[in-house]
């Protein structure tokens, strides 16, 4: 009995993400067959038929495991310690210093490897 049921919860979330695909595919081309249609009007339409698709597709396992990993994240989210205004730009100068560094050390290890070369293939005057 139990393996029927979820069988047929299987096969009805299929159904769902199927109607939730054509959804979003037919307001797509509806949105592209209207074109003398106001673009207001058409992106309005194209959005209302996207939020029924995604709705749609939240009735379904996936769908709410889905809500449920978001809700997860955004719990997550709030816990993260943010660096301050400070933090961030010191931050960020260290980088911008440390990647100017390591410039110009790569540039002159090029510019000696060049000279190396030059001299061993006679190329430089």
């Amino acid at each position: 009995m139990s393996s029927r049921a979820e069988t047929r919860s299987a096969n009805l979330d299929v159904l769902k993400l199927g109607g939730a695909v054509f959804l979003l595919i037919g307001g797509i081309l509806a949105f592209y067959v209207f074109a003398d249609i106001s673009t207001l009007l058409r992106v309005i339409v194209l959005l209302l038929i996207s939020g029924g698709a995604v709705a749609l597709a939240f009735q379904t396992e996936r769908g709410r495991a889905l809500w449920q990993f978001i809700a997860d994240s955004r719990m997550e989210v709030r816990k993260v310690v943010w660096p301050t205004r400070q933090e961030t730009l010191q931050t960020t100068l260290v980088v911008v210093v440390m990647v100017l560094l390591l410039g110009i050390v790569l540039w002159l290890f090029d510019m000696i490897l060049m000279s190396i070369l030059r001299f061993l293939t006679g190329q430089g005057g």
